[in-house]
């Protein structure tokens, strides 16, 4: 009998207490700012996925890859050595086969044109970071415009009632004030994390890049040594 009343009472708690709100529930009652707000948030969710996928690609490079290179190069193979850098798809690939190919002439004019071709790489790696971070930093003003935007309209359904105010006429307002301010928050703190992930990753690529050309530039100097 017990267990029946329990039972029964849990019921009516349930059916008149408040229903539980969705996500999406919540979401659209962010109001219109809510829409570039979840723009925002799949254009940073792409960045992130695309440049992580390219920075990791970039930064594999075949443990025996220098190693042939070295000997191709001993042996006065240059063809084969810049063949060799263009079955490999990665920046240091790309940065020694630009060295290769300028073999013959100065080393200033090698290590130039390495050099350019690096900062081109790095600014490939990089396509895409500068949107990412504007992201981190707007999307948390456009969730602090919805505040401002919704306690206007709260104070303007207060100022409309007179004095007949109900908390029901300030609950439009202050959804839009809170929802938006959670969202943009939310999107605001993943492209923030995100965008220093990938710029960390991108460091380590160049830092690579350095190694590898640093080397390639003292195995032109062996000959002359």
């Amino acid at each position: 009998m017990l267990l029946s009343f329990l039972q029964t009472a849990e019921t009516l708690l349930v059916e008149e207490g408040p229903a539980p709100l969705s996500l999406f529930d919540m979401a659209v009652k962010g109001g219109p700012l809510m829409i570039p707000l979840a723009l925002l948030s799949v254009i940073a969710v792409y960045i992130f996925a695309e440049r992580w996928y390219a920075i990791r690609k970039a930064s594999k490079i075949d443990p025996g890859f220098m190693d042939t290179l070295k000997d191709f190069i001993h042996d006065g193979k240059i063809k084969a050595a810049r063949e060799l850098c263009g079955k490999n798809n990665t920046p240091v690939a790309r940065l020694l086969e630009k060295g290769l190919s300028r073999i013959g002439r100065s080393l200033s004019d090698i290590r130039e044109a390495v050099e350019n071709t690096g900062n081109a790489e790095v600014a490939r790696l990089e396509r895409g970071l500068p949107m990412l971070a504007s992201i981190a930093g707007g999307a948390p003003m456009i969730g602090f415009l919805g505040t401002v935007v919704g306690m206007i309209q709260a104070f303007y359904n207060m100022a409309s009632a007179g004095n007949n105010i109900d908390i029901t006429l300030l609950s439009s307002g202050i959804y839009v004030a809170m929802v938006t301010t959670v969202a943009g928050l939310i999107v605001g703190v993943m492209a923030y994390f995100g965008y220093n992930y990938l710029t960390a990753r991108v460091s380590k690529v160049v830092y690579k890049m350095d190694t590898y050309t640093i080397e390639f530039m003292d195995l032109l100097n062996e000959p002359a040594e």
